[in-house]
């Protein structure tokens, strides 16, 4: 009876029928599918892309900049390092003309000091020798006087006492 009633109910659908009725049932399904997979693509896939890109080019850049910045800065570091060696040595070498004009400005004085010295020890000797030769002369010639004194003075005792 079973039999009966499906014959009379109508042939069973073959295969092919029914996976052509489901791909005509997902055929909806598909384009709505592919409309969404075509918006995500357009309204957030793109411009996330296009987002995550300039924060990459800007941070690449910053990086960059800075890269630049630290051997800009390490390039005036040394020039300044050079220009203050160079500044030193030339401190340095004035210092060192400076010593040396006042090592000679007071070699000079003091060669001066000693000539001037010397010329007044000579001129004292030269005094000296005058003095002590005008001692010399007052002596002589007051010598005879005195011994004439003390003769008369011892000469009178002498022949005092004798008599």
């Amino acid at each position: 009876m079973f039999a009966a009633d499906a014959h009379a109910a109508g042939a069973e659908p073959s295969m092919v029928d029914t996976v052509g009725q489901l791909i005509i049932g997902a055929l909806p399904t598909s384009f709505l599918f592919i409309a969404l997979v075509l918006c995500y693509q357009f309204l957030v896939q793109k411009p996330l892309s296009r987002v995550l890109e300039e924060r990459r080019a800007r941070t690449e850049g910053a990086v960059e900049d800075a890269h630049r910045a630290v051997a800009k800065a390490e390039a005036r570091a040394a020039e300044y390092a050079n220009k203050l060696r160079q500044a030193r040595a030339e401190i340095f070498k004035i210092r060192e003309q400076r010593i040396q004009q006042w090592n000679a400005e007071r070699d000079a004085v003091l060669d001066e000091a000693r000539k001037a010295a010397a010329q007044k020890v000579g001129q004292a000797k030269a005094e000296l020798e005058s003095e002590a030769a005008g001692a010399r002369q007052s002596i002589q010639a007051s010598s005879a006087e005195l011994a004439r004194q003390v003769v008369r003075a011892v000469l009178p005792l002498a022949a005092g006492s004798t008599r």
